[in-house]
């Protein structure tokens, strides 16, 4: 049966030919039995070929809408003037009507309408009912032009609603395109943010625990309390690594970094003083100094101080040279935080902080840039006057909640 149901709806034309058949016949039928009936005018012979071209108009109704109501409007006016009286074949002018009010042009759906209304007075007019007086005529008229506007409205409320699904479909598909590009820019802010903090968090420690390593290595003979030493800090390191890594980790598990309490917090300006105490453990000299009233930050204002901070002497140890030191300094204004590092080595490549480098290098510094313009600051990175590197900062500060 559903096989049945798809092949008629893919197919409307045989449907509508099946039905042309059956009001041909009604129609022979009628038009046989009242041939020769006194209230019968018109002959057989002319009312035959109406009723069959009426029919053909419901068969290509859905293929061409608009010359088949142009074909009943004709043969509506043959009726008129060939004395035709109404036969079973004239419901196709109701259906026409209503096939061009949902799928016709615009022109011709308003064309059915007055046409329709006009059919019914005009038929009146040429067929009036003589008992009913001039009144009864008018009322009759009246009545028949409502089958031709309800035909009419049901086939503008079919087109309304196509219309306005339509509508709803595009608005749908628009919805997801755009759905699917946000989720697209997510997926890459997601992918920059996790880039920026295994960096921040790889970068740092590694670059610590490979200057211990090779340290302790050199002097592992001629001094090994100091190799243990190194080797204690490359220890150290490497745990604060696994807890950063476990804090990254907790924290790209939706949810999961609230409810495990074993997670380490996000890093924060009040930790610089053990970031850059690891540093001069590991052989790089750094003044800290710290100008204005600390007070509350933002916590997007503090992890990205700290990890600017640490970026900065990561570059400074691996692209500074030997016999190097740097300076470090936090400046409290009323309305932000200004960060300075300076260092006195050679600094780095033109190229990685113009534009990043290749190969994987540079993107410390981008990843700076990128964190300093979440928080609406600036930064400024670039040779020193007299040698080494710079990088400068300045974080717009917001009462902390």
């Amino acid at each position: 049966m559903q096989r049945l149901y798809d092949f008629l709806r893919r197919h409307p034309t045989w449907v509508d030919g099946f039905w042309a058949v059956v009001l041909l016949g009604i129609s022979a039928v009628s038009l046989t039995k009242v041939n020769g009936a006194a209230n019968h005018h018109g002959s057989l012979a002319a009312a035959l070929p109406i009723a069959l071209v009426l029919s053909l108009v419901v068969a290509l109704r859905r293929r061409m809408p608009e010359k088949m109501l142009v074909l009943a409007a004709a043969m509506g006016l043959a009726q008129l003037v060939l004395d035709v009286e109404v036969v079973p074949a004239d419901f196709a002018m109701l259906v026409i009507i209503y096939t061009v009010a949902a799928d016709g042009a615009r022109w011709a759906s308003r064309f059915a309408l007055i046409g329709g209304l006009c059919a019914a007075t005009l038929s009146q007019i040429r067929w009036p009912q003589l008992d009913s007086g001039s009144l009864g005529n008018i009322l009759i008229a009246v009545f028949q032009t409502v089958p031709f506007a309800l035909a009419w409205v049901l086939g503008d409320s079919v087109r309304t609603r196509r219309a306005y699904l339509a509508q709803l479909e595009e608005r749908a598909a628009r919805l997801e395109k755009e759905r699917e590009a946000q989720a697209k820019v997510a997926v890459a802010a997601e992918r920059a943010r996790i880039a920026r903090e295994l960096h921040d968090v790889v970068a740092h420690n590694v670059s610590v625990m490979v200057v211990q390593a090779d340290g302790a290595a050199y002097v592992m003979d001629t001094a090994p309390e100091q190799a243990r030493k190194a080797l204690e800090t490359i220890s150290g390191t490497g745990r604060q690594a696994l807890a950063e890594m476990r804090r990254l980790l907790g924290v790209l598990r939706t949810g999961e970094h609230q409810e495990v309490g074993e997670y380490v917090p996000q890093p924060d300006v009040e930790q610089l003083d053990d970031l850059i105490e690891q540093c001069r453990t590991s052989g790089l000299p750094v003044d800290f100094k710290v100008e204005g009233t600390p007070r509350p930050l933002p916590s997007g204002v503090e992890l990205t101080a700290y990890r600017i901070v640490q970026e900065a002497l990561t570059n400074t140890r691996k692209h500074g040279g030997p016999n190097i030191g740097a300076s470090v300094r936090l400046v409290y204004f009323d309305d932000g935080l200004g960060l300075l590092v300076e260092d006195d080595g050679k600094g780095a490549p033109h190229e990685l902080y113009e534009e990043g480098g290749a190969d994987g290098q540079g993107h410390g510094l981008i990843g700076m840039r990128e964190r300093v313009g979440m928080v609406g600051g600036t930064l400024d990175a670039g040779p020193r006057p007299g040698g080494g590197f710079r990088i400068s900062a300045l974080l717009p500060l917001k009462p902390a909640h």
